[in-house]
């Protein structure tokens, strides 16, 4: 692989702009110290001594593509709560533009509590709805997309599945017949629900378990080829580009309808994969609009996720930490 065409392509991220649709949410840590166990319940007692707001879902992936120096545009559904106020100045802080956010008064702001002790998560608490758009909501994201499609030059779209409702068959068809219509490739990392819905877009990107659940297969995650031609076969049914499938320990393997290629994993000292896959996809996005091959930019995604491992927490890379990996 020449590292050098890889830098070459990570310092003109800054040309791009993505819009990234789709589930957002809050990573909500309470984080302290256990040194006992509480006498109401066989539980440990966690003394708080921190507490820290970060970008989820859709929003990591967002944010992701800006550490690594490109220009994002998030677009998504919130709610009209504090926990919305909490996500809006997220973005503010982050110098984030919220033009793409749409606050409903009929659904939470998705947040997810992780409490943090001696290091060691000991509890998370979800508070979300999963229920689909209003038929009003489902009109205003559609007009957002569109508004925003109208009057910015959009490199790539990506399509981040959560299951958490913002995504349903509607609104994937019209991101991809709007991307066809102007030329836009699309990315998409999605989740059982919608799985089926993807279709005549650039770049698919299931985990092992999510191709297996969405296609109600089973594979062995080391049998590279049964998994290819697995893949192969949903991209000429669905008159998808190419897949990427995530295999955690296993690497990656990336293909089109002609051809694979597997990327092993590197030996990393792993601390949380969480947040893992929104790295990955916002890196090969941004390879692929700079006119890397699936192999070159699934190569720098798979860099990119081990370094994301490295660290404790849903948190983005930079520009400059994959750089430097390459060196």
């Amino acid at each position: 692989m020449d590292h050098n065409r890889l830098k070459e392509a990570i310092n003109n991220f800054e040309e791009k702009t993505i819009l990234v649709i789709g589930d957002v949410m809050i990573d909500a840590y309470i984080t302290g110290k256990v040194d006992r166990i509480s006498p109401e319940a066989p539980v440990p007692v966690v003394t708080v001594k921190n507490r820290y707001n970060r970008l989820g879902g859709a929003a990591n992936v967002a944010l992701n593509i800006k550490t690594l120096g490109a220009n994002p545009i998030l677009c998504s559904v919130i709610g009209d709560d504090a926990r919305g106020d909490d996500f809006l100045q997220l973005l503010n802080d982050l110098k984030m533009n919220p033009q793409g956010i749409i606050r409903s008064r009929n659904r939470p702001t998705t947040t997810k509590f992780r409490i943090i002790g001696n290091n060691t998560q000991m509890l998370r608490v979800d508070e979300e709805s999963i229920e689909k758009l209003s038929a009003e909501e489902q009109i205003n994201l559609s007009v957002k997309i569109i508004d925003i499609l109208d009057q910015t030059q959009i490199d790539a779209i990506i399509v981040e599945d959560y299951d958490k409702g913002c995504l349903d068959s509607y609104i994937i068809e019209l991101i991809a017949t709007e991307a066809k219509r102007r030329k836009i490739p699309v990315t998409a990392d999605p989740k059982r629900n919608n799985f089926a819905f993807y279709q005549h877009i650039t770049l698919f990107k299931p985990n092992f378990k999510e191709l297996q659940e969405g296609l109600n297969v089973e594979l062995i995650s080391n049998k590279f080829e049964q998994i290819a031609q697995t893949a192969q076969n949903y991209l000429r049914e669905k008159k998808l580009k190419m897949m990427l499938v995530t295999l955690s320990e296993n690497g990656m393997l990336i293909c089109n309808k002609k051809e694979w290629h597997h990327i092993p994993a590197e030996i990393r000292n792993i601390a949380d994969v969480s947040g893992a896959g929104d790295t990955v996809i916002s890196t090969i996005t941004l390879g692929l609009t700079l006119g890397l091959s699936m192999e070159e930019a699934a190569y720098l995604a798979n860099i990119a996720g081990g370094l994301v491992c490295e660290k404790v927490g849903v948190v983005p890379i930079t520009k400059d930490e994959l750089l430097n990996e390459l060196s």
